[in-house]
């Protein structure tokens, strides 16, 4: 099942297989060795020489990070910015959009908490209306059900692509041929797919992108980065600007970036930056077909395991799925089911309203467990971790 993934090498190069069974990969992964190095030899060169020298000594590095994430999305190195993390970036470019009363913004059912939150302050702020798009009878967006409710007054579809509670991939190419047909702009939140499926901006159709470093990216914490079209760029003014997205032309004059730089601030993680780009490197190296290929192998076999055991239940929705998995263990409280598993060397996570308040409220779920493969981990580890749960069923 190891669908051209090296297992034997993916275990060597990732130090962290040696001390937990890591099956958190939808809140971070494991970093490998490569990015390790890359973090802490910049880190150790700003201790000995400065961190603006040691900047300057790594510049191209720096730069070369912007060819890697446009070749992963397939679009060009000027609509890349690299940001804190993928909540800085999607507000970025949320925040950059204008709304006015009665202008419409459509999203889904499991739409992300942070991103729902921003809904929620434009519309405060500008008297726009958030819209819930209809799912399907498997849990994703119904696409048909989507464009039908897009008229003049919608101004943004905004989707999460892989929703954080469970393994739900919401159908991105097709929404954004609705999206591209109706001349509507589409932001798609891919902090949880980036890294482990394949991301094509032009088959995807959308106008912004958002993704972190640290989840199945396997960067450092503390990096994302957007992708913003160019030709939606040009049109947005960033909700802050600072010396690096303008230049002070005159005493009362700015001239704003003409690049996706316009989301980005002066002061950046260095560091940080050369391990997000090492970890994409990493990733293309893989390949992130043969990545997708394993994820969903391993993924699937927990699934199916889980669902055979008495009193667990699987809370995974739609037609294709991620390599995030959610669960519930008979009535055992989620947090002590974690809890359990940590005290075994076993990393899981959990999932609560608070993430995803609409899709868990109307399935009558307060609070799930959660947890994310990746091609590293092992039918050994997958071995462990359903034993472990087996003894915490209910007979």
């Amino acid at each position: 099942m190891s669908h051209g993934i090296d297992l034997e090498r993916a275990r060597a190069e990732t130090p962290g297989v040696g001390h937990v069974v890591h099956l958190n990969n939808c809140g971070a992964g494991l970093m490998p060795t490569p990015v390790l190095a890359a973090v802490t030899d910049h880190l150790r060169l700003e201790a000995e020489i400065g961190g603006y020298e040691a900047h300057a000594a790594r510049e191209a590095e720096v730069e070369a990070g912007y060819d890697s994430i446009a070749a992963m999305l397939n679009c060009a190195r000027d609509e890349i910015a690299v940001v804190e993390n993928a909540t800085v970036g999607w507000d970025m470019a949320f925040y950059a959009m204008t709304f006015a009363p009665g202008d419409r913004i459509v999203t889904g059912s499991a739409e992300y908490g942070s991103n729902y939150i921003a809904y929620l302050q434009m519309a405060r702020r500008t008297g726009a209306e958030i819209v819930i798009a209809p799912d399907d009878d498997s849990g994703q967006i119904d696409v048909a059900g989507l464009e039908a409710m897009l008229d003049e007054r919608v101004k943004l579809i905004s989707i999460t692509h892989a929703p954080t509670s469970g393994g739900l991939v919401n159908p991105a190419v097709e929404i954004g041929r609705v999206a591209r047909r109706h001349g509507i702009p589409y932001i798609l939140d891919a902090c949880q797919s980036v890294g482990q499926m394949p991301l094509n901006v032009e088959e995807i159709g959308c106008d912004v992108l958002s993704a972190t470093a640290r989840k199945f990216l396997r960067g450092p914490r503390g990096m994302g980065f957007v992708y913003v079209r160019r030709a939606l760029a040009e049109r947005l003014e960033p909700p802050f600007l600072d010396n690096h997205a303008a230049t002070w032309t005159s005493l009362d004059t700015i001239e704003i970036r003409p690049d996706a730089r316009r989301f980005e601030n002066w002061e950046s993680y260095i560091a940080g930056k050369l391990g997000q780009a090492v970890a994409v490197d990493y990733a293309l190296s893989w390949g992130l077909e043969a990545i997708r290929a394993r994820v969903d192998g391993l993924a699937c076999d927990i699934r199916d395991r889980l669902a055979a055991l008495p009193g667990v239940v699987v809370h995974d929705l739609g037609r294709v799925k991620s390599g995030i998995v959610g669960f519930s263990v008979g009535d055992r409280d989620p947090l002590a089911v974690k809890a359990q598993l940590a005290e075994q060397g076993i990393n899981i996570t959990t999932s609560g309203q608070a993430s995803t308040r609409i899709d868990m409220e109307r399935r009558g779920l307060a609070l799930i467990n959660r947890l994310g493969v990746h091609y590293y981990n092992s039918e050994a580890e997958v071995d462990r971790f359903i034993e472990a749960i087996q003894r915490l069923a209910p007979a």
